[in-house]
């Protein structure tokens, strides 16, 4: 009992600790700068959380379970992948494909949805839902459907692959921290598990943190909100530049002898 609670414990804080690393913070703080909406963009943090859990899992899994070993030069290419992300990131959002592929694939606003128990469903626009001879119901399901639907298909599938491509770059540092504290195979994926729900509750309150000042300006400052947008987006770039330097040059990624620690 007490080692099932101290992994809980233990696995959910240090997941949350690890949202808040500064690479984390700044991608999804790039990818909310234009969310007019703080739920909206705890759900996109909760997408990250997803796509870096499923990867944590996977790969670290693999090495706890199997032994197995990521080489130096491995490691440093899927650090250097979160740079070169950054850097995307950042230049998206700075030249506004961001907003553009936003509003091109986004479908617009969807009609009202209300559920009749588990099963939820829309009205056209104008049309009363006693013309359906029931009234509204505003079910947990329902805010689900309407607010997956507001997102749309590309700013759903977007916070998971960046999640994915990060969970990528710590998946050996958390796999080497569980080896070298809980011996036991089956034990360390649980930890794993319990790691990444700790990580898609913190990137959901990190995301709802930074997107609300955005949110906020987005409906009263329209230019402050552009200006932010913009500082999220040179932040991104500055520190996408940082580690590429710091992974291709001190790091020697395209050297003879690469030097890695998992972090």
């Amino acid at each position: 009992m007490a080692t099932w609670l101290s992994i809980t414990v233990l696995g959910f804080v240090l997941g949350m600790r690890h949202a808040t690393d500064p690479d984390h913070v700044l991608a999804v703080a790039t990818i909310v700068a234009r969310e007019r909406s703080v739920g909206g963009a705890a759900l996109i943090g909760a997408l990250w959380g997803l796509g870096h859990t499923l990867t944590i899992v996977a790969v670290g899994g693999a090495i706890v379970l199997f032994g197995l070993v990521i080489p130096p030069r491995l490691g440093l290419t899927m650090e250097f992948s979160v740079a070169l992300m950054l850097i995307v990131l950042g230049l998206l959002n700075l030249t506004g494909v961001v907003r553009w592929m936003t509003e091109a694939i986004t479908p617009g606003a969807p009609a009202p949805t209300h559920a009749h128990g588990d099963f939820v469903h829309a009205h056209p626009h104008g049309q009363a839902p006693e013309a359906h001879g029931h009234a509204e119901s505003d079910t947990v399901l329902a805010r689900l459907d309407r607010r997956f639907r507001r997102l749309g298909l590309y700013q759903i599938i977007r916070p998971v692959v960046i999640g994915v491509v990060h969970g990528l770059a710590g998946s050996a540092a958390v796999a080497l921290l569980v080896l070298a504290t809980i011996p036991s195979p089956l034990w360390g994926v649980l930890y794993l598990l319990i790691f990444g729900l700790g990580t898609i509750a913190g990137m959901m309150l990190i995301t709802a943190v930074n997107a609300a000042p955005f949110a906020y300006t987005a409906r009263r400052d329209e230019r402050l909100n552009r200006l932010l947008a913009t500082a999220a987006g040179l932040a991104s770039l500055a520190f996408g530049l940082f580690l590429v330097y710091r992974i291709a040059v001190l790091g020697g990624l395209f050297g003879a002898t690469p030097t890695w620690m998992p972090e």
